[in-house]
């Protein structure tokens, strides 16, 4: 048996809610968890039917709605959101779809102080976590604070059931790369650890089978649950470079969230291996592979996932500007961050070339 060795870590105040159908019942759900009498409710323009299904449920609870949620959310956004929401007298925010309606729910929590209810509907993981970001420009400006944190979660795998497959395979990396940046963390923990091999073993299991039956409903609850130990993983540790380079790379170029996500994550990967042996050998183990950053391509290859940094617009003129902005930061990362490191990356995942 081994030392369990020395940790800490924190809980916060969330109650989950996992079900099929869960959505219907969700003004019920509010009205156990929450002290709250008028909901605003935020989306993309891709949930706004969801958004329209909820208004005619639940009559004169919602306050209001505003559907023009964006990736990265743009500040402008938030402040035509916010406006809304203090003139609509709400005292509850409901956010309902993936990374960009959440962001943008968290932020408009960040300005008001009202609970917010996350009904998420792709593998992104940020409803189960603090972290909070908005894109000023092209500048991603990101943080932690535990008032921006979801009260109460609603997963009804159902709202899953139409994503293709070519939304399902990056998202669900997305949430992989929370696994791996956990695995990794100083703030690791055996707890988070295990959080994050579960989560990441079951989504691995099930986004191949989703990528060939994209209606398989068993898979896409596991891939659901999948994401949300991810997302609780992360929750617990910090985020390293892999998540810092990803959200420079959205704010600066605009590049897509989850697909950025995917093709940097083998890259990033390598790029920390030799410092965090036991990270990489739990993820091989887990992802059945001979190492960790093969095991990662190949599933990148199994989903379908061959874009490279220039297939999703980055060009060579905007390696320096990257660079640059990732140098600013600062973040804790098992291998040290250098200049020289992150315009490696950056030429391999643009050229495509094998990682390691």
């Amino acid at each position: 048996m081994t030392d369990a060795g020395n940790f800490a870590y924190s809980l916060r105040d969330v109650m989950v809610v996992f079900a099929d159908g869960a959505l219907a019942r969700v003004a019920e759900t509010i009205d156990t968890e929450l002290t709250v009498s008028r909901i605003f409710l935020v989306s993309t323009p891709g949930r706004a039917d969801v958004v329209a299904e909820l208004r005619a449920t639940m009559g004169d609870r919602v306050a209001g709605s505003f559907a023009g949620g964006r990736l990265h959310v743009p500040t402008t956004v938030v402040a035509d959101a916010l406006a809304l929401v203090r003139a609509s007298g709400a005292d509850c925010i409901m956010a309902i779809g993936g990374g960009s309606a959440i962001g943008l729910g968290k932020a408009l929590v960040k300005e008001t102080g009202h609970p917010l209810v996350a009904v998420p509907s792709t593998y992104s993981g940020s409803e189960m976590t603090d972290i909070w970001g908005v894109t000023d420009g092209t500048r991603k400006v990101t943080g932690r604070d535990p008032r921006v944190a979801p009260r109460l979660v609603v997963y009804d795998p159902a709202l899953t059931h139409t994503m293709p497959a070519s939304v399902t395979g990056p998202s669900g990396m997305n949430a992989i790369a929370h696994a791996v940046e956990a695995l990794y963390s100083i703030a690791v923990s055996p707890v988070a650890s295990l959080l994050a091999a579960e989560g990441m073993r079951r989504l691995a299991t099930a986004l191949p089978l989703l990528a060939d039956q994209p209606g398989d409903r068993g898979a896409r609850s596991e891939a659901m649950l999948g994401a949300h130990l991810c997302g609780r993983a992360l929750d617990m540790t910090s985020m390293g470079l892999h998540h810092k380079l990803c959200h420079v790379l959205g704010g600066i170029l605009g590049l897509p969230h989850a697909l950025t996500h995917a093709v940097v994550l083998p890259y990033v990967t390598a790029y920390n291996a030799a410092a965090a042996p036991g990270a990489m050998a739990t993820i091989a183990n887990v992802l059945g592979a001979s190492n960790a950053v093969r095991g990662l391509c190949e599933l990148n290859r199994r989903l379908n996932i061959t874009q490279t940094l220039t297939d999703l617009g980055m060009r060579p003129g905007d390696v320096d500007r990257v660079v640059e902005e990732a140098m600013k930061m600062s973040y804790p990362n098992p291998s040290p961050v250098t200049a020289d490191g992150v315009r490696s990356i950056l030429g391999q995942a643009m050229r495509g070339d094998r990682p390691g």
